[in-house]
């Protein structure tokens, strides 16, 4: 395993291109490395200097078989870990801390768990992270505002009206790419970051209805937002073949997010990063010009 602390300069390299050889040389595993986070935060990674090896089912990588675990993390420096799933589901403690105590067998020593801001279900996780012997960092992000063009939501979008069970509660959407960047300036700052626990957070509150508001402006169409009951949003998911488990927790976990909890902004971002997180309306309009609302 690479040294994560400062390493003597050797020969004439100058400090700069020393750090800079040095993270050359050090590995970042990433899970979900297709997904909303993993494929941005592979892209920031490779960007700051690093060997990114990706944690897919497509290279071998299985989080429901632990047999994939150790060809994927044998002789890497580092992993990003997303769950999935849930990050709040029973399946993500045992999974996430199972391959954290693999991991720090193997001598994976630095870990950066992706969790959910407000969620308590997700403290579990957390702790098996934090128990596993791990040099760990949490981040703790707030609903992504790639929600909105990426996953299951968009179908609604572009239909015109998103039916979600958020009420009117105010939310600090935090953009992809702004945890991408801190994952990747926690991974180059040595023990900085070590056993601490980071809440993501865009710059401004909005409530869902707002939100979309924006985007509507940005395409310049009409998109309406429809709050409905929690409940009646998981029988609806039950009705599109959810497995009840899955609706069960889900239901579970938007009662939990949607009580105003997560209604203030920090100011983590800019602690990490040294500038101000993306603002959302921004986020609206890139994505618009890029057509993700588009029939």
């Amino acid at each position: 395993m690479g040294c994560w602390g400062a390493r003597p300069l050797t020969g004439g390299m100058t400090e700069n291109a020393a750090d800079k050889a040095n993270k050359q040389r050090m590995t970042v595993v990433v899970t979900g490395a297709s997904g909303r986070t993993g494929s941005r935060v592979a892209e920031a990674a490779r960007a700051a200097g690093f060997t990114v090896r990706a944690a897919s089912r497509t290279q071998g990588f299985d989080w429901e078989d632990p047999t994939t675990w150790a060809e994927t993390l044998r002789d890497a420096d580092a992993a990003y870990l997303m769950y999935p799933s849930d990050v709040g589901s029973p399946a993500a403690a045992e999974g996430i801390g199972a391959l954290a105590r693999e991991a720090v067998g193997l001598g994976v020593r630095r870990l950066v768990l992706l969790s959910a801001r407000g969620e308590d279900q997700a403290l579990p996780t957390e702790e098996a992270l934090k128990s596993s012997g791990a040099d760990w960092t949490v981040v703790r992000a707030t609903w992504f505002a790639q929600n909105f063009s990426e996953g299951p939501l968009v179908e609604g979008m572009v239909q015109g009206e998103l039916i979600f069970p958020a009420g009117e509660v105010k939310e600090p959407f935090v953009d992809v790419r702004d945890i991408a960047d801190v994952v990747a300036a926690v991974l180059t700052s040595g023990d900085r970051h070590v056993g601490r626990t980071l809440e993501l957070t865009g710059p401004r509150l909005l409530s869902w209805r707002e939100a979309v508001a924006e985007i509507s402006a940005a395409t310049g169409g009409t998109i309406t937002y429809t709050p409905v009951p929690t409940r009646a949003y998981g029988e609806a998911l039950a009705g599109f073949g959810v497995p009840p488990e899955e609706v069960e927790l889900l239901v579970e976990v938007f009662e939990t997010l949607m009580d105003g909890r997560n209604a203030h902004v920090t100011d983590d971002v800019r602690a990490v990063l040294g500038r101000a997180p993306r603002d959302f309306g921004d986020f609206a309009r890139e994505a618009a010009a890029a057509g993700a609302w588009k029939a």
